[in-house]
């Protein structure tokens, strides 16, 4: 019987899982039975950018937590795909930190060189899951969005491929729900237009509290605070920038920090993360884990240890992204399809722990960056993935952590080259800071209102 393959997800993970499957089909293998469930009405997850309001039109909330004038925060140089560079979809070179639209062109424009779409079933939510310890079989209930029509599929192999970036965690404090400005998380974010003027807080200490402090600076907010639970991120901010330590309360629009300083704000913006969450799955089968490079439970990053017909792709936090997720696919297919064996439930566990124990002692981002490097080769050389050089990769990281950490509003402006091709990043036509359109079409075609002339951000701003 044929081996039937479910795929819950058509972001960059699911796709990832569909270009594994196509290459090996490519190269004469016989391919399993596959379906893959979407619930929007185009694949490309968190980078479809379709709606503005947190809900699709069927009123279920969807899985991006991306906004308007996001600019790629990390050189596309490190996520190049090595079987399709970014030369090869654009025709030329292009600058290192592109915006979201032309980063989901890319990634769009792999998958539409393959016959895959075929397999993907949009507009289609995944409800419930059961497994039949028995049979060894999957049963998914799924919901046609546009019918109201349930029904039920059964599988073999089951791939999770959802991501963890769309449940925020929320925590609480003292007096925030009685502050009179706005409050919301870094998910329901759609752009810092609205932050004109105003002084915003960010609670949080990672890439959003970062990014979207620093597109409302971009924007033209009055002031920036940033407050940290453990360790301050130590960028050279600009002047309206400041960090606190971790909120102890609010009283009325003032918020009171752990070091006994204050202040008075018109905002708040929750960057406290998100929550591993799977509905569709039993209690059993639900990775529940902390953001971290390496999840417990999992082999390999990928298999799950009780039941190794059961994978999820892109779990992990992630200096790595789109040629993670094609590591981890290639390498769950070949397990799928019995080219790789697994090893016992005992020496899973003792990988995973080895994994574990690394990741426990890593001194420092650089670090952090060699070990998902590791983790990446050791998928790679198990499958047939083409190798690229991991630690050129892992070098760029290290750059660009020290540019930001140099230049935090003028990171984006620099340049790499390309491990895959070789080519030099093109210098934009326009500073990221001054830089307000981030269509395709004017990061492609050139400058106009928004043309690097000197002008104050506040300045180009008001002119809009």
């Amino acid at each position: 019987m044929t081996l039937r393959v479910g795929i819950i997800g058509a972001g960059p993970s699911g796709l990832a899982q569909l270009r594994a499957f196509e290459s090996a089909r490519q190269k004469g293998a016989d391919i399993p039975e596959i379906l893959c469930f979407e619930k929007q009405s185009d694949w490309g997850g968190q980078w479809n950018n379709s709606w503005r309001i947190g809900l699709d039109g069927s009123g279920e909330p969807v899985h991006s937590s991306m906004y308007r004038h996001l600019w790629s925060n990390g050189p596309k140089e490190c996520l190049e795909f090595s079987d399709y560079s970014f030369d090869e979809h654009f025709g030329r070179p292009i600058s290192s930190f592109p915006p979201r639209e032309v980063l989901f062109d890319y990634i769009k424009g792999r998958v539409e060189k393959s016959d895959v779409r075929k397999y993907v079933r949009f507009n289609t939510v995944a409800r419930h899951t059961t497994y039949n310890e028995a049979t060894q079989e999957f049963t998914v209930t799924v919901e046609d969005l546009k019918t109201n029509l349930t029904e039920t599929h059964v599988f073999d192999k089951l791939v999770v491929s959802t991501g963890h970036f769309h449940v925020p965690s929320a925590p609480e404090f003292k007096g925030i729900k009685t502050f009179p400005g706005e409050v919301l998380h870094a998910h329901d974010f759609r752009g810092a237009e609205r932050f004109y003027g105003k002084n915003l807080l960010m609670i949080g200490s990672s890439y959003s509290a970062e990014d979207i402090g620093m597109q409302s600076h971009k924007m033209g907010a009055a002031s920036i605070t940033l407050s940290y639970r453990t360790a301050p991120m130590g960028y050279h901010w600009p002047a309206n920038t400041v960090e606190r330590p971790l909120v102890t309360h609010f009283l009325g629009p003032t918020a009171h920090f752990s070091d006994g300083t204050q202040g008075d704000f018109d905002a708040v913006v929750l960057c406290t993360g998100y929550q591993h969450k799977y509905p569709f799955l039993p209690s059993e089968m639900s990775l529940k884990s902390p953001n971290v490079l390496y999840p417990g439970n999992l082999y390999k990053g990928v298999v799950w240890q009780q039941n190794t017909n059961l994978f999820y792709l892109g779990a992990q936090d992630q200096y790595y992204t789109f040629n993670m997720f094609d590591a981890q696919a290639w390498f769950a297919r070949d397990v799928m399809t019995g080219a790789i064996d697994l090893p016992s439930l005992a020496d899973r566990e003792a990988d995973i722990q080895l994994w574990l124990k690394r990741q426990a002692a890593l001194p420092d981002h650089d670090a952090e960056a060699d070990f998902q490097t590791d983790y990446l080769r050791e998928l790679i050389d198990a499958t047939d993935y083409p190798p690229f050089d991991l630690d050129a990769v892992s070098q760029l990281f290290k750059d660009w952590m020290r540019h930001k950490h140099d230049d935090i509003l003028g990171y984006r402006d620099m340049l790499h080259r390309s491990v895959v091709t070789g080519t030099m990043a093109t210098k934009h036509h326009t500073r990221w800071l001054n830089a307000m359109d981030d269509s395709m079409e004017r990061y492609l075609n050139g400058p106009s209102q928004d043309a690097d002339n000197g002008a104050t951000v506040p300045d180009i701003v008001a002119a809009r």
